[in-house]
This record gives structure tokens, sequence and C-alpha cells, in this order.
């Protein structure tokens, strides 16, 4: 039996690059697929059918799969897409969010409108999606029997480490961290399981490499190893979506080339506490001696190595 054998699974930004990836990997392993992509290019602009492709390649190596062109952070292309799954199958037991795109400049040079694109369509989306979703699986968790759900959501470096010249993409990035964890903790007694990947690879966004160069597994066989492909992060995808992972949620996964990292980011490493209210004037002494584990005032301890 496949890993994700009568499994039904949504896919966004699944036209291209991570999200193709993502898509064909499920399908290997059994899972029934709801491909989306808009098609737009990386900055989001324009219309194509993308996902025909990925459909098609789907169901050449004798999977089932049916393409979605919705906006994912449009309300009701957000609600129809899941409802898709449910039309088709009649069920949905993964979502995986991976849609996207990135609008580039320093701060200084961006307008309102590039931070509000991005945000539109990596934090918005993701959240419609995923409530959409949990709106269902929680009727099917008080009305009838429900085996639980797997969301897998995207981040990547950038969101948790931060990069110049893209505060709105980082901004978008690390916004859908804090919104998984909050999702585990909502959805975790459903029986829903939520995590984040970070992938790493060349695509359309990441501009290092063209996305062409790079389609997946074509047959059932894997392909040649490449460290920059962006579908290497999508087996880990693949095992998160699976019965297997029942025991993890609430987890942020990077995946770089071959390695798979845990990420435990915001965690307190060093703490002083005052009999009162904290003296200005003596706080950066404490601080740097207590705290930064440095001998120079003003100086974090990042810094100071």
């Amino acid at each position: 039996m496949k890993l994700l054998e009568g499994k039904v699974a949504l896919v966004t930004g699944a036209g291209r690059g991570i999200g193709r990836g993502h898509a064909l990997e499920l399908a290997h392993h059994g899972a029934r697929l709801v491909v989306n992509d808009l098609g737009s290019d990386a900055e989001g602009e324009g219309r194509s059918a993308v996902v025909d492709d990925v459909v098609e390649r789907i169901r050449a190596l004798g999977g089932e799969a049916v393409a979605d062109y919705g906006d994912v952070a449009d309300e009701a292309d957000a609600e129809a897409m899941v409802a898709r799954a449910y039309d088709e199958w009649g069920r949905l037991d993964i979502l995986v969010n991976n849609a996207g795109v990135i609008r580039d400049g320093f701060i200084w040079e961006l307008e309102a409108a590039d931070f509000d694109v991005v945000m539109r369509v990596h934090a918005r989306g993701t959240w419609l999606t995923c409530r959409a979703a949990a709106r269902r699986w929680r009727r099917l968790a008080e009305t009838g029997p429900f085996s639980g759900g797997r969301i897998v959501n995207t981040t990547s470096g950038v969101g948790l480490g931060g990069n110049v010249r893209e505060t709105n993409y980082a901004a978008a990035k690390a916004a859908i961290v804090g919104m998984t964890l909050s999702l585990n903790l909502e959805l975790r007694d459903l029986g829903v399981t939520c995590n984040v990947v970070g992938p790493a690879g060349s695509t359309r966004i990441s501009a290092a490499l063209p996305t062409e160069r790079f389609d997946g597994r074509e047959t059932d066989e894997y392909t040649e190893w490449d460290p920059n492909d962006p579908a290497n992060s999508s087996p880990l995808v693949a095992w998160l979506a699976s019965d297997q992972s029942a025991l993890v949620s609430g987890q942020v996964l990077r995946v770089p080339k071959d390695r798979i990292v845990l990420m435990e980011g915001w965690t307190e490493a060093g703490e002083v506490e005052a009999s009162g209210r904290w003296d200005a004037e003596t706080l950066g002494t404490v601080l740097a001696e207590e705290v930064f584990g440095t001998r120079h005032l003003g100086w974090p301890r990042s810094f100071a190595r």
C-alpha cells in the first residue's frame, strides 16, 4: 500500500517549481490531487493555465488529479478549491499551501502596494485556505467519523532570519510561521496536524536558475540528484501528509539541499529580573553582563562574537 493511498490533497501554487514538485510527489505516493495555481508570474501579474501540464503528468502516470485556477487570496476562490476536493472525491485529507509572489526592493524603493500584494497572497491566501479546510474538518469531527487532517504551510529562510530587499516577503513568511503554530493549538484536538516547511531550491522567486530545469519526478524512478531542485523538500511534505506523522505538529522544518533542519526560533536565551521598575541609566550594564553575555556596553552577544 502506498504512503498516501486513499488520501485527497489540495496543493496551492502547484503549477511550477516547489508546488509542482509537491503535487507530483504526493501523487507518486497515491494521493488524489486538486492542483491549484492562478498562473501568474513571480510578481503576481498575468494568468495562465500552468496547472494543466501538472494534471496531465499525474494522469499519465496513472494518478488522479483535477486543475483549479482560483486565487488563494480571494475568499470565494479559497472556499471553492477546498469544496472541489469534496465534490470530486468526497473528502480532503491534506492541505499544502505553497502559492506565493515576490516584489523585491529596499524599503525606501517599495510602494505600499508591493507590501500589500505579497502579504495578500502569502499570509491571507494561506489563512483563507486553512480556514476553509478547518471549517469542514470541524463539522465532520462534530457530526461523524473524521480521521484527522494534515496542513503543511510554506515559509523560507527569509521569514526565519530576514534578508535585504525583502522586508515585505520576510514579513509574510514569518506571519505564516506564527499562523501555523496557532493553528496547531486550535486544531490538534480534532486530530489535525499543522507544520511548516522551509524549502530551498532554484525557482522563479529565487531567480537563481530557470524553473524549467526541474519537472519533479517524471516516472516512477527517482531523477538524478540536483541540490538546486525545488522538489527536494517534497519527500518531507509527503511524509508530513501521511499517517506516519500523526504525532508531529507545530514544527518548523527547513530543507536546504539534502539536509532536514528542525528550527526552534524565538526561545528564551537569557533573562534578568528586577525587583521593580528598570532604570534606563544602568540597564545597559545589566543587559551586557547578564543577558547578552558580553563585557561591552551595548553589544549583543552575536555582535561581540
